[in-house]
């Protein structure tokens, strides 16, 4: 009871820093920013009805910075991208996503002024506001026991964000259960257990709802198993199950 007291004066308080974001930008006529919002705050945002513009580094990235304001389609996002790397790829460790994170929060930084890590063999590319990007380049100089370089890039390299793989699953229904049960190889039971423990998002919008059933486009994220994109429905089976085609991230 605590905890989901706690979360929901979190969230609350979540909600009403948006509100003034946005209530400022329309007052003063200039674009306002959130920090970067996990997949629990972008669900507020999205039940808020907030009008606002997203962004996190490139399009199906997790982490994204809110942009409030009559002219956040134009805005300058103040978010800045690092490649972190080995200065010996010889010596170096092998760096995982959690490396390259414990490395950064060592350094005391909170975690809402960065987005998403994405880790390509020993090297990361971090998306970070402005605020902090100086800071990271004169203070991370290893991550585990490797000895790292940083620079600024305008954009992710080709090859940095792993492309979706395409999959055909055969499912009873697009209930949003059956499918998560489907993709992840687990009982009806332990997906509903993840519905019910706020772990499921559709297209970051916290669903509570076992039988809601998914829709072309719709893309899922389910805490601690990964993301996932319903494409289409592509047939029915003899014995009337539904053949679907997904891409998993």
């Amino acid at each position: 009871f605590v905890t989901a007291f706690l979360l929901l004066t979190r969230m609350n308080m979540i909600e009403k820093r948006l509100k003034e974001l946005y209530s400022r930008a329309c007052q003063r006529d200039y674009t306002t920013f959130s920090e970067f919002l996990n997949m629990e705050e972008q669900s507020v945002l999205e039940n808020s009805d907030l009008p606002c513009v997203k962004f996190g580094g490139y399009p199906t990235a997790e982490r994204i910075v809110a942009a409030f304001g009559d002219h956040s389609d134009t805005a300058d996002f103040p978010v800045a991208l690092l490649q972190i790397s080995p200065v010996s790829e010889k010596f170096s460790d092998n760096l995982t996503h959690r490396d390259f994170l414990g490395g950064l929060m060592n350094l005391g930084i909170k975690r809402e002024l960065l987005g998403d890590i994405l880790v390509n063999g020993n090297t990361a590319y971090l998306f970070c506001l402005e605020q902090i990007k100086d800071y990271i380049i004169q203070n991370l100089t290893r991550v585990k026991h490797t000895t790292v370089k940083i620079k600024t890039l305008d954009e992710l390299p080709q090859g940095a964000v792993s492309e979706p793989k395409s999959a055909e699953l055969v499912v009873p229904s697009l209930r949003l259960d059956a499918v998560i049960s489907a993709v992840y190889k687990l009982s009806r039971n332990d997906s509903c257990n993840l519905i019910n423990s706020d772990k499921v998002f559709i297209n970051s919008r916290q669903i509570k709802n076992t039988s809601c059933r998914i829709k072309q486009e719709d893309i899922v994220s389910v805490r601690g198993w990964g993301r996932f994109k319903f494409v289409s429905e592509l047939r029915t089976t003899k014995k009337d199950r539904l053949v679907i085609l997904l891409n998993l991230y």
